[in-house]
């Protein structure tokens, strides 16, 4: 159904914004599909719905009173309104992806009849990477973790696990916490690991991270409750640890070296894949451990590897 060009935005409702008829029940489905079909992350449910919802509530502003009358002008626009407000091109990526991930969904289910996502184009995510440790730098935190741990403070040896196994392993940090005792091995020194869309793998680490998660198993029950579980890591009251205290630790140990870059969790990842590669680990082994579905995806770290032999080079080379 076309809407007049000169149609006026409808009236905000009680969200204390405009909304398209059935908004809410669709969102509902929506989410349903992601988690249950999709099988994709909450932190990616999260996201798309973050996305769709600010897409809703734009093309409500436009006069789209339905979601049937959404256009691919009213994407591009929408696309074109964040690229003004200096979104990044990674946000503005991720956001085309939902829209054509959500109206996919819409056509299939007959609440819309025709896709206007299907010509949608937005800019191609950039390959740079966030800031990386060094190899020095990543040992002289670890160092940090663990001379804090010397204080007895179960939270403080917790800490220096958590660390030990990022940087070890590369795992993500919502595959961390929500890894099990169950799911470690030390005697093998292996982790099992569940990954994006429920894939499950096996990630090896080493002899420090090993010993780092020794200790942390022998002061756990100082703070297990009835509620703990089989959580590997808890918090001080005795829950399972959630990304959010893991990011704070990270930034709160990365602060006692005022050189390094100020990263997450995350950032402890990116800076494990690349020291493999420096060290000369294959490509494919590295995809593995990090659970990437795509080698593309992997490779992106062999720019850095390469940007630190040529930055060397050129500093050491008396022709370079």
């Amino acid at each position: 159904m076309a809407r007049p060009e000169n149609a006026s935005p409808p009236s905000a409702g009680a969200s204390g914004r405009a909304g398209l008829a059935g908004e809410s029940d669709i969102l509902e489905a929506f989410a349903r599909y992601l988690g249950a079909e999709r099988g994709r992350s909450e932190h990616t449910q999260r996201a798309y719905l973050g996305d769709v919802r600010h897409l809703l509530s734009y093309a409500a502003r436009r006069g789209v009173a339905d979601l049937d009358q959404l256009g691919l002008s009213d994407l591009r626009a929408w696309l074109g309104e964040q690229a003004d407000a200096q979104a990044s091109r990674a946000t503005i990526a991720r956001r085309a992806a939902a829209a054509r991930t959500f109206l996919g969904w819409a056509e299939h289910t007959d609440r819309i009849r025709q896709n206007p996502a299907v010509r949608l184009v937005a800019p191609k995510r950039g390959s740079s990477l966030p800031g990386v440790l060094r190899h020095d730098e990543a040992s002289r935190l670890l160092d940090v973790a663990a001379v804090r741990a010397d204080d007895d403070d179960p939270v403080h040896v917790r800490d220096r696990a958590v660390l030990e196994l990022l940087y070890a392993s590369g795992i993500r940090v919502g595959e961390l916490v929500g890894l099990d005792i169950d799911d470690l091995d030390l005697s093998e020194r292996l982790v099992r690991v569940m990954g994006k869309g429920s894939k499950e793998r096996i990630v090896p680490f080493g002899i420090p991270a090993s010993v780092a998660l020794q200790d942390w198993l022998d002061v756990r029950p100082r703070l297990v409750i009835s509620g703990s579980g089989h959580a590997l890591f808890l918090g001080r009251r005795g829950r399972r640890v959630d990304a959010r205290q893991v990011r704070v630790v990270v930034h709160e140990l990365l602060s006692h070296l005022p050189d390094a870059p100020d990263l997450g969790p995350h950032g402890l990842r990116h800076s494990a894949a690349t020291h493999l590669l420096d060290g000369g680990a294959d490509l494919r082994m590295v995809q593995e451990l990090l659970g990437h579905a795509s080698l593309a995806t992997t490779q992106i770290y062999t720019h850095v590897s390469v940007d630190r032999l040529r930055a060397s080079y050129e500093q050491a080379h008396p022709r370079a």
